[in-house]
């Protein structure tokens, strides 16, 4: 990856030792504005509505995003890194275990 760095690798290993919900609302609340973490969280709604094959339509409605953003993370989702399937994947794993 083109943006990788040892600060950036520094930021992801401490998000990795976050131990709680509580942990992470205190370090990114420090970290990022409200509208930071609230666009990222957008984001990952998104890409799990994607992944269960919504439409922009109702993508814009639930989750209140816009159809430019929507495509920004289907493109991601498609021909990225990854990372959001991998998460996408975990969390449905961890679903089916509950």
């Amino acid at each position: 990856m083109n943006f990788q760095s040892n600060s950036i690798d520094r930021l992801f290993e401490t998000i990795l030792e976050l131990k709680s919900t509580e942990e992470c609302y205190a370090f990114f609340a420090d970290l990022c504005t409200i509208k930071e973490i609230q666009d990222m969280a957008q984001r990952l709604d998104t890409a799990i509505l994607l992944a269960q094959g919504a439409s922009y339509q109702r993508i814009t409605k639930e989750v209140g995003i816009s159809t430019a953003t929507i495509g920004r993370v289907s493109k991601c989702l498609n021909y990225g890194s990854g990372g959001y399937r991998a998460v996408i994947e975990r969390l449905k794993d961890q679903e089916d275990a509950q």
